[in-house]
């Protein structure tokens, strides 16, 4: 798997904590750099750790269904991306009661990065570096959370359905792309327009 593919997984993958930052900068009062950076070490930090769990969950299994791999990676990133989707639907902007409590923070960054947990599983079955895959997508999540925290702070609901829509859209289509590429869909396709 490449490096812009991984890029592409941690954007996905930040956006449940994106919308998470958005609401928490929403209930911020006086917001400083610090509020900011906390509150996107939480959400980065386990958005690093999920997929090393999940990879390690899953690479016990790898024998077993090597030949499925890049279903239960379509299947895994669909589903989540199609969640995603679905959440976004959503009417209601919810804020945050303390966004800067640390039980808090605790319980928001394992709820947003269940998915990534997922996410780690399908990485066990592809031919990736797990170790700098996960350091991407915990410094990407970070970099949005942070950005994420500010822009609720200043414009509050606007940017959380949207950020939801397109990291659904993003995880839908890199399931797709895995599973083309794994079952030749990609070279029959190419080969029809030759």
């Amino acid at each position: 798997m490449g490096i812009i593919t991984i890029v592409m997984i941690a954007i996905g993958l930040s956006m449940d904590a994106f919308a998470v930052s958005l609401s928490s900068g929403i209930s911020i009062k006086n917001l400083k750099p610090q509020n900011g950076a906390k509150v996107a070490l939480f959400m980065g930090v386990f958005q690093a750790i999920m997929p090393l769990i999940g990879w390690a969950l899953g690479i016990g299994f790898k024998e077993y269904i090597e030949k499925y791999d890049h279903w239960i990676a379509f299947i895994l990133l669909g589903f989540i991306g199609i969640k995603m989707l679905k959440e976004s639907m959503d009417e209601e902007c919810e804020y945050v009661s303390d966004p800067l409590d640390n039980k808090v923070l605790l319980m928001l960054a394992i709820a947003t990065s269940i998915d990534a947990l997922a996410v780690g599983v399908s990485f066990a079955f592809l031919s990736t570096s797990i170790f700098s895959s996960a350091i991407i997508i915990g410094l990407i999540t970070f970099m949005i959370c942070y950005i994420g925290v500010y822009l609720g702070n200043k414009f509050g609901c606007i940017y959380k359905k949207k950020a939801e829509i397109a990291g659904g859209l993003i995880l839908v289509l890199i399931g797709f792309k895995i599973l083309a590429e794994h079952t030749g869909l990609t070279t029959i396709v190419i080969n029809m327009f030759r």
